[in-house]
């Protein structure tokens, strides 16, 4: 009988090729998103990845894409002209949680972009995740709770039941000028973050 092969599962023995800065070698996205001459208030988001038991999931790998601090998507599909790009800003980050689940961006925080029915959603990050025993990437959203007029406009987060709506929402704190937000991900149990269908 064939032994299963690794595109069978997602498993932390993928982590040299998409992680592979652990390893010596360049990754094709990390944790840092902005640079010095990237458009808009820098922010960190930072926080665990739990498991049911709440646990730190210490393999875990997030992904985040986002639009720049002008509200736009540095991506072919989005063909605004009256929204600059920010050539500085790729909008796209990956890195894996520590030995404590714990992982962290450096970024912008993003505009408003276009919804459904030509309105605005609040301002969010898309976020993917993998885990050991995930046999398929879980996606969910970062919201900002200092948004909230614009969070309760998004037709995405006010679809979610009231209860639910905060496992989305990272709480804002300052360090050094820096607004933290903090964001953790739970895989499972009473308070499971929402994920969505991809």
């Amino acid at each position: 009988m064939p032994k299963q092969s690794p595109s069978q599962t997602v498993g932390p023995f993928f982590a040299y090729a998409l992680v592979p800065e652990s390893y010596g070698k360049p990754g094709i996205a990390t944790n840092l998103l902005a640079s010095p001459a990237t458009k808009g208030e820098r922010i960190r988001i930072e926080g665990k990845v739990l498991d049911g038991n709440g646990a730190p999931v210490n393999d875990a790998m997030i992904e985040i894409w986002q639009a720049n601090a002008a509200g736009r998507y540095r991506h072919p599909a989005d063909t605004r002209a009256d929204v600059a790009v920010d050539a500085s800003f790729s909008g796209f980050g990956r890195t894996m949680t520590d030995a404590n689940g714990a992982f962290a961006f450096e970024t912008v925080k993003p505009g408003r972009v276009p919804g459904r029915g030509n309105t605005l959603q609040a301002p969010h990050i898309g976020v993917m995740v993998l885990a050991r025993g995930m046999p398929n990437h879980a996606y969910t959203r970062i919201y900002f709770a200092d948004e909230a007029q614009a969070n309760g406009e998004d037709a995405v987060l006010t679809s979610i039941e009231s209860a639910r709506r905060g496992t989305l929402i990272a709480r804002r704190s300052d360090a050094n000028g820096v607004g933290v937000y903090r964001f953790d991900i739970r895989l499972q149990g009473a308070d499971e973050t929402v994920f969505f269908d991809a």
